[in-house]
């Protein structure tokens, strides 16, 4: 029953993020964030949105690997590269071809994971809101440093 009801918050939390509400609309979107990469996101909302991707990552220092690899070092790491985590092959050749995780690749990878690293096994497959992706964004890099 346990992990019923983990599905079932992981799915409401899914949706919450990632389904627009009718009429809502962002206040940056993905143009304003490639164009303007010292847009620095709220860390506080982002520490609230990052919850769902707790599911499958940590970002503490020493964090254990769940699905998902610790976020701790990500940025600055290159894609596929956290010793003694399991990639995909995709993400391996992700870092192979040279991705380096930092704003820019984040905000395009978690805006499409599936089309920034086609083959790529996560279960998210974006953040839709500019903004969200910047308030992520924004508490990585404050929980990491």
């Amino acid at each position: 029953m346990r992990n019923a009801a983990n599905i079932l918050w992981f799915l409401a939390a899914f949706a919450f993020v990632c389904l627009p509400l009718p009429g809502s609309l962002p206040t940056a979107n993905a143009a304003d964030l490639e164009a303007d990469l010292e847009i620095v996101g709220d860390a506080d909302a982002g520490e609230r949105i990052f919850k769902i991707c707790g599911g499958c990552h940590t970002i503490d220092e020493g964090g254990r690997t769940k699905d998902g690899p610790n976020l701790y070092t990500v940025i600055g790491r290159t894609a596929g590269t956290l010793e003694g985590f399991r990639y995909s092959k995709a993400m391996k050749a992700a870092g192979a071809s040279g991705i380096v995780w930092g704003r820019k690749t984040l905000n395009e990878y978690l805006n499409d994971t599936w089309k920034y690293v086609p083959g790529n096994i996560m279960g998210l497959s974006s953040i839709g809101d500019a903004t969200d992706r910047a308030n992520v964004i924004a508490f990585i890099e404050r929980e990491t440093r």
